[in-house]
């Protein structure tokens, strides 16, 4: 039983970034195709950091909301 998180957590990795790779092969020959120019393509760029930032900011958020509340309830998170 305890090989069984290790196998499905590695498959979950293998198939989200497998999908993940095909998405942005996906959208970059779409890119390509298009030829867009160069103001086209900041502005893009521009809004993929923000929603990047966006998203980071949220993840960072989300883990700190998860361990104030685990403290909160008496969990106890330490490794050892």
């Amino acid at each position: 039983m305890d090989w069984i998180p290790v196998v499905l957590v590695t498959f979950k990795f293998l198939v989200l970034g497998t999908g993940m790779f095909y998405a942005v092969k996906w959208h970059y020959d779409q890119g390509k195709k298009e030829k867009e120019t160069g103001k086209e393509r900041r502005a893009v760029l521009r809004a993929s950091g923000k929603v990047a930032a966006v998203f980071m900011l949220s993840l960072l958020g989300l883990g700190f909301v998860t361990v104030v509340l685990s403290r909160m309830l008496g969990l106890d998170l330490n490794i050892s």
